[in-house]
């Protein structure tokens, strides 16, 4: 698959003189501020209906004999989808949630409200290339916008297709150059109105419940609960990011009070010396649930933490946010180079296709492997939606290179289980890990038992998940 460069400004090419309603099909960003497309949109429609999807393949089951979405995963998209209408709906607006594939529902819909063309987010990787795809192949016109890196990828010192397929010298480019992320963008002021025949559109299509337009924030959590009252979620006071609570829930509000307040805590000057511990609320960040739905921005992240620098100094801890934050773009960049190639089963190497054994990958994921550090990493996944980075890391490495699994089918488990999927990072990590990717050591095997004694020597870890 060729990707194309993406554009950081939309390309207008239909005339606004009559009037146009325009359809914005929220993906993986669902906030309003620092949203460049939205804020362009914003500028070029008289009337703008805020659409997202539930499609339907989220809920097949996949070729590895492993549910597409988990019921985690489910509550977390809810809660943000909560937030988000809370949000439109305090600008004078609606999120009318549909159900259906894309290019099934959002055609039908453009005819219903005379809508003359949709924006999206561009996301360069093929599943989601094919959505847009299938849309433009039913007439319409699509328009995607890039928006979900830190860097813009027009002001790189170098052309998309010539990154370097070694992280760190991507890095030394960057930093030689001094490549900084323009600041992010606030909400726009006026958002246009909705279509004249809203209500009746929204009593056909809507999926989410119903909410009247005298709640407010205050309710958010509410709402969330009202949209996710058919998902049983068990609530586990060990997890690490217990997204069943108010401060954990999804969307851009407590996405911003986290941010807050993690710098505020000062935690940010100690991260590098706890980022690889096992369990805990504070060790890490835990910005990506809501990078990885959109709700918070790579620059918004990135603008907190040099304020944060101003006022309390740089050191090795906030550079290494800096430093993830990069990782975080690099893998997106990776998408736009080489597209396609990075789900193909050999990745961007002539490696042999990866042998795969089906009963050692159920025991993986059900957390039957006998090792007693993996196990208990696979019983915190599927018990929280949630795992450490280094877990994630010695678990997807056990996977691959202690049981001869196929890495895309630790991929899929991964994708199915945690709260903050990203298909970019998922990908990009997976083959990294597995050697057929940018690793220029040709794979990370993480021996299981030097771990646990590094990061779990008194085995307190794993005996919080029954492993020991």
């Amino acid at each position: 698959m060729s990707t194309s460069m993406p554009s950081s400004t939309l390309d207008i090419k239909e005339s606004t003189s009559t009037s146009p309603t325009i359809i914005y099909w929220f993906r993986h960003d669902l906030r309003l501020n620092d949203h460049p497309a939205l804020t362009q949109v914003c500028q070029q429609a008289n009337r703008l209906l805020f659409v997202y999807c539930h499609p339907t393949y989220r809920q097949e089951i996949t070729r590895w004999n492993i549910p597409r979405t988990s019921q985690h995963r489910q509550q977390f998209l809810a809660s943000t989808l909560a937030d988000l209408s809370t949000q439109l709906r305090l600008a004078n607006s609606e999120l009318l949630q549909i159900e259906g594939n894309p290019a099934d529902v959002l055609p039908a819909l453009a005819q219903e409200t005379n809508a003359i063309s949709i924006y999206c987010e561009e996301i360069a990787a093929p599943e989601e290339q094919a959505e847009v795809n299938a849309l433009r192949a039913t007439g319409l016109m699509v328009h995607t916008v890039w928006l979900s890196s830190m860097l813009d990828p027009a002001n790189l010192p170098f052309e998309v297709n010539a990154l370097p397929d070694v992280f760190t010298h991507f890095r030394h480019l960057v930093e030689r150059h001094h490549t900084q992320p323009p600041p992010p963008l606030p909400i726009p002021k006026n958002i246009p109105p909705l279509p004249e025949s809203y209500a009746a559109i929204a009593k056909k299509w809507s999926k989410a419940p119903e909410i009247t337009s005298s709640q407010s924030a205050c309710n958010a959590e509410q709402m969330s609960h009202q949209i996710a009252d058919s998902i049983r979620i068990s609530i586990d006071d060990r997890s690490s990011f217990p997204h069943f609570l108010p401060e954990f829930s999804g969307g851009a509000s407590a996405a911003s009070k986290h941010l807050q307040q993690y710098f505020f805590r000062q935690l940010a000057s100690t991260y590098k010396l706890t980022r690889n511990d096992l369990t805990g609320r504070d060790y890490s960040t835990k910005f990506s649930p809501w990078l990885a739905s959109g709700a918070l921005s790579a620059r918004t992240a990135y603008a907190a933490l040099k304020e944060y620098e101003n006022v309390y100094g740089a050191n090795d801890s906030t550079y290494w946010i800096w430093f993830e934050l990069l990782w975080r773009d690099y893998f997106r960049l990776l998408h736009l180079k080489y597209g396609r190639q990075l789900y193909s089963s050999r990745g961007l190497t002539n490696s042999p296709e990866p042998m795969h054994d089906t009963h050692r990958f159920d025991a993986w994921c059900q957390a039957k492997t006998g090792e007693s550090l993996v196990d208990a990493g696979m019983t915190e996944l599927a018990a929280t939606g949630y795992l450490s980075n280094r877990l994630r890391q010695i678990g997807a490495s056990y996977l691959i290179h202690d049981l001869g699994c196929d890495w895309r089918a630790g991929a899929a488990w991964f994708e199915s289980q945690l709260i903050d999927y990203d298909v970019y990072s998922n990908q990009g990590n997976w083959l990294y890990l597995s050697g057929r990717g940018t690793d220029p050591r040709n794979g990370r095997r993480f021996d299981p038992q030097k771990q646990a004694h590094e990061h779990d020597r008194d085995g307190t870890y794993q005996r919080l998940w029954g492993t020991l």
